[in-house]
């Protein structure tokens, strides 16, 4: 029998855990996980869900506060926004965190005793997006969903949004959409505008915004422009996308060289790593990525450079290949995507995850599959939120 929730307790926070919660323990000794809590703090917790093994719960009073904890600048979060759950800490802590949680994810589901994991870098922490998705309300206004709800929080402000898609959020409506994507190029300032449904409308947007999934604007990364279409998926910004490559290249190393052959890029995306990694003579790179629309613009990207391949990696037919780039979804992998890779014979995979428990999943199966964890760089490419973007190399025992 479950014990009994909506009970107070004053407990002392120790770490924070993947999903951005706080870890604590009750009096009877169970865990709990506590929102709004910092690690090192004592606070005062409402207990609202309790199960035999742990609890979860709120902090409703911070009795002894972290030296990181600030007050949260953005007032829409006041009023229930769930976008940015860590605007209560100071943004220098957030990276060393997310560093602590993708090490601890690694020793606890990979059982490595001693992962090599470092804290890399961060983009600014304010006004980095440049791609927003945005919820529609019933009367057509946009905003951002309320944490663990449909609810949608009208905003006409975003603290992290590129000033030119915060100057449209106030006169934006949408009618016929449950959900409207809004991007802009900082190298040119073009804008998109791509709704989740087909026929919907989108009313109060400048001449200059071109709307649809075939909508297209142009970013420059590494000094590399880049098409991106609406409906393609793109890193939040051309900062983040500019960190990443960097230590991908890092992490490519010795491999990246023109006798290794030809480089896998798999789920490629727009192409942007065998479009910015300044491949050398006579390396020519192999996109596999299963958007349609991401495809096109990998074409167009990288031209005669590169094979693009318009397939789910798992159905791909592998060939070999020295040095593996895999930019998986949130979910990782899994066995099918490991199965694939390793069926390259890669000397080397350069694995990007976007989540700490689907990287120590992945590192088991790659493990399993003679690939041994090389050294994960944690970068902080979503500045408050949980959200983590990591960079592992994983060579072939």
């Amino acid at each position: 029998m479950a014990a009994k929730s909506n009970v107070t307790e004053t407990v002392r926070t120790e770490k924070l855990v993947a999903g951005g919660d706080a870890l604590a323990h009750l009096a009877d000794g169970r865990v709990v996980f506590v929102q709004g809590a910092l690690p090192g703090e004592s606070a005062v917790v409402n207990v609202h869900t309790s199960k035999r093994d742990f609890a979860r719960g709120t902090a409703t009073a911070i009795l002894e506060a972290s030296p990181s904890r600030v007050d949260a600048p953005c007032p829409r979060l006041a009023e229930g926004c769930g976008g940015c759950s860590w605007q209560h800490s100071l943004p220098e802590a957030q990276l060393q965190w997310k560093t602590e949680i993708v090490a601890e994810a690694l020793q606890r589901i990979a059982k490595l005793p001693d992962p090599a994991v470092r804290a890399g870098a961060a983009v600014e922490p304010w006004h980095y997006r440049t791609t927003l998705r945005l919820a529609v309300a019933d009367d057509g206004t946009v905003g951002l969903r309320a944490a663990a709800s449909h609810r949608v929080v009208a905003i006409a402000d975003c603290l992290v949004a590129h000033p030119e898609i915060v100057e449209l959020l106030g006169k934006l409506r949408v009618r016929g959409a449950d959900e409207i994507s809004l991007r802009v190029s900082v190298a040119t300032g073009e804008m998109t505008a791509f709704a989740d449904k087909a026929g919907a409308q989108a009313l109060g947007l400048p001449q200059h915004v071109r709307v649809g999934a075939d909508a297209t604007l142009h970013e420059e990364v590494a000094g590399v422009a880049l098409r991106v279409s609406a409906a393609s998926f793109f890193q939040s910004g051309p900062q983040a996308a500019e960190l990443l490559v960097t230590h991908v290249r890092e992490a490519c190393g010795d491999l990246l060289t023109g006798d290794s052959g030809p480089l896998l890029d798999a789920y490629g995306g727009v192409g942007l790593f065998s479009a910015t990694l300044a491949l050398p003579a006579g390396m020519s790179s192999i996109v596999v990525e299963s958007s349609e629309s991401a495809c096109r613009d990998a074409a167009v990207n990288l031209g005669a450079a590169a094979e693009v391949v318009c397939s789910r990696f798992e159905d791909w037919t592998p060939q070999p290949v020295r040095l593996a780039i895999a930019d998986p979804a949130r979910a990782g992998l899994g066995r099918e995507g490991v199965a694939a890779l390793a069926a390259t014979e890669a000397e080397r995979i350069v694995l990007v995850s976007c989540d700490a428990a689907s990287l120590a999943r992945d590192a088991v199966l790659l493990a399993d599959a003679g690939y041994h964890h090389a050294g994960s760089t944690v970068l902080d490419l979503f500045p408050h939120t949980p959200h983590v973007e990591v960079v592992t190399r994983f060579n072939r025992t």
